[in-house]
Formats: structure tokens, C-alpha cells, sequence
């Protein structure tokens, strides 16, 4: 999934919500650079056409599954940060889904059939009719005639939500909170 647009709209939300886009400047991770390093490990297992080289399938799952390893390390490092929890429950989720079905992400025909016409399975999905746990796999798309065609699954639903959490909590918006009293003083009003 394009992360870009999760985080866009944690800006445009933070913002609505009286957040200051500078807050996020404020924003420490702790050891960020395993983050870049997973990054360019899925570069080097599934390389751009244009790149000089080609990764076996074999090693290509395993440094793939190495990704996954450094963005859960990156995540338990950084679970005090708002949201950070529950980017890794949509990791966590994907990293099922992938383990179950032989190292790769199964995308269901149907979301492959309903995904933008440019859409090809990748290097680190293959396409399945009846893979293991079909409620964690890519089962969702993009709806035909958008750009940036994809299919997605539950898990990445659920790190796109972490995501827009963390950007909207660290733009410094105000979440409202429930105090004991104030409930007190509703089921008062509510009982009478």
C-alpha cells in the first residue's frame, strides 16, 4: 500500500483538527535508520526494472521477511509514540498472512480482477484462489480507473490508520477526554 496517502491524510485531519503541521518536526523515533534500512532491503529482494540486478525468489522472500524483522524492531522501539501500536498490529497481521502462505502475500483473483488495469502481481504476492487465513490476505482494490492501482488487506488497512494516528496525535491536536465526573454528570442527566 502507498503509504503516502494515509500520512497526507493524518496532515489534512491534524490540521482540521487545530494541529500545527511544525509539531511534527517535534517527533523523535528511536533508531530510524532501521526503518530506511528495511526500506532499501525490499529494494534489494524485489528491485525496480530499471535497477542492474535481479533477486532470487527464494532469497528475495527471506530478505523480504528481513524487511519485516527491522520494521518490528523499529516498531517496538518506538510504541510510546501514539499510533506506533497499531501500525505494528497491521504488520503483525500482514507477517501472518505471508508466514501461512509459503512467504508471500496471496492477493485473492477478485481484488486482482477489480485492481487498475496497470496492477501486476508483484515478486512478494502471488496470486491465490483459496490461500490460508483469506481474511488477512490482499483482498481489497483500488477501484479500477484510479491511479496507482493496488490490492490491499486488513493489515494494511490497519498500518494506514496507524499512520494518520501518529501524524494527527503529533500535530499536537487536542483529543477530547472523558473525565469520571463528566460521565457521572451524563448518567444523571440521562437518568432523570
Amino acid at each position: 500500500m502507498v503509504l503516502v496517502f494515509p500520512a497526507f491524510l493524518g496532515l489534512v485531519l491534524g490540521y482540521l483538527a487545530g494541529g500545527r503541521i511544525e509539531r511534527l518536526a517535534l517527533l523523535r523515533f528511536k533508531h530510524i535508520e532501521l526503518f530506511f534500512v528495511a526500506f532499501l532491503v525490499q529494494i534489494v529482494a524485489f528491485p525496480f526494472a530499471w535497477l542492474p540486478w535481479t533477486t532470487n525468489a527464494t532469497l528475495g522472500t527471506m530478505l523480504w521477511l528481513l524487511s519485516f524483522a527491522l520494521v518490528a524492531a523499529g516498531a517496538w522501539l518506538n510504541r510510546h509514540i501514539f499510533g506506533i501500536p497499531v501500525v505494528a498490529a497491521g504488520l503483525a497481521s500482514n507477517v501472518v498472512a505471508v508466514g501461512v502462505n509459503g512467504g508471500h502475500m496471496p492477493a485473492l483473483p477478485s481484488a486482482l480482477a477489480a485492481a487498475n488495469e496497470h496492477y501486476v502481481v508483484s515478486n512478494n504476492s502471488a496470486r491465490m484462489a483459496s490461500p490460508h487465513l483469506s481474511w488477512l490476505v490482499d483482498r481489497w482494490a483500488v477501484p479500477n480507473g484510479l491511479p496507482f492501482g493496488n490490492v490491499y488487506s486488513i493489515g494494511d488497512v490497519i498500518i494506514a490508520v496507524g499512520i494518520v494516528l501518529v501524524v494527527v496525535v503529533a500535530m499536537g491536536t487536542v483529543v477530547p477526554r472523558i473525565s469520571s465526573t463528566t460521565l457521572a454528570d451524563e448518567r444523571q442527566v440521562i437518568g432523570q
